[in-house]
């Protein structure tokens, strides 16, 4: 399973690059914000992408990636008020995660939107 890592921060990304790989999950794509995501989104299975980032923020990436993907997509950021998950749901995003957060809380949404 080929999974893409969006972030703005490389520390970030580090750590979810870390979890992914104690999951097995060892091809992976990295890219630092949304305009990158849609450059190098072409043959990946599940999307982790932050919300904040410059360029392109992760909610735009969403929209514009929906229009011709239906590739699981979850959302990795601070942003966890209900307005603001309700807007990313809406948006096209699979699942959410607010950070900080646990490895085992990314592998557990990757293994459920599998099932799916």
């Amino acid at each position: 399973m080929k999974v893409l890592v969006v972030d703005d921060s490389a520390v970030m990304r580090k750590i979810l690059v870390k979890a992914l790989n104690e999951g097995g999950h060892t091809e992976i794509v990295e890219a630092g914000n949304g305009q990158e995501a849609l450059e190098r989104s072409g043959d990946v299975d599940i999307i982790f992408t932050d919300w904040n980032m410059p360029v392109m923020d992760g909610l735009t990436f969403v929209k514009e990636f929906r229009k011709s993907s239906k590739i699981p997509i979850v959302m990795v950021t601070t942003e966890g008020g209900q307005k603001e998950v309700l807007e990313a749901m809406k948006s096209g995003v699979n699942d959410y995660v607010v950070k900080p957060f646990k490895p085992t809380v990314v592998l557990g949404k990757i293994e459920s939107l599998i099932k799916k």
